[in-house]
């Protein structure tokens, strides 16, 4: 019936985000017509971690679940986190334009491989932590 059609219709209305967060950046304005997979806004989750690129050379004693202590060139003090797991590529293998280095140049360059590293919630300073700060990775390697 026409009611259950309307009820239909008002439900494609509703955006739902994929996780609870704040609106960091919006891309839409009222009345503008959304397409499938458009873009609509930027979400900083409640969830915060740190991706560290370390170069290669630094990793042989590094392993999951090491300590690690985080300071934030934004304020005082540290926060206490640990190592959580290692990419599977370098940093270049996950780049728009990726090296190539069949022009002759065998010149060996170190590369950089992203580690995630999970922050401890409890630490007050962990809120005041924002995407894209600096920030200062010790990783306690005797852990």
């Amino acid at each position: 019936n026409d009611l259950d059609f309307a009820q239909l219709q008002l439900s494609y209305t509703y955006v739902l985000a994929p996780e609870s967060g704040v609106v960091s950046k919006k891309n839409i304005q009222l009345g503008q017509v959304v397409q499938p997979s458009q873009s609509l806004c930027a979400i900083v989750t409640e969830n915060r971690w740190i991706v560290a690129n370390f170069k290669e050379t630094q990793l042989a004693k590094m392993k999951v679940g090491q300590s690690v202590t985080i300071e934030a060139d934004a304020f005082k003090g540290s926060i206490s986190a640990k190592v959580e797991s290692f990419s599977e590529a370098t940093g270049s293998k996950f780049s728009l334009l990726p090296p190539d280095n069949a022009s002759g140049n065998f010149v060996k360059v170190v590369q950089r491989i992203p580690v995630r590293i999970e922050l401890d919630k409890t630490n007050e300073l962990y809120r005041r932590l924002k995407p894209g700060m600096s920030i200062y990775v010790k990783v306690n390697l005797n852990s």
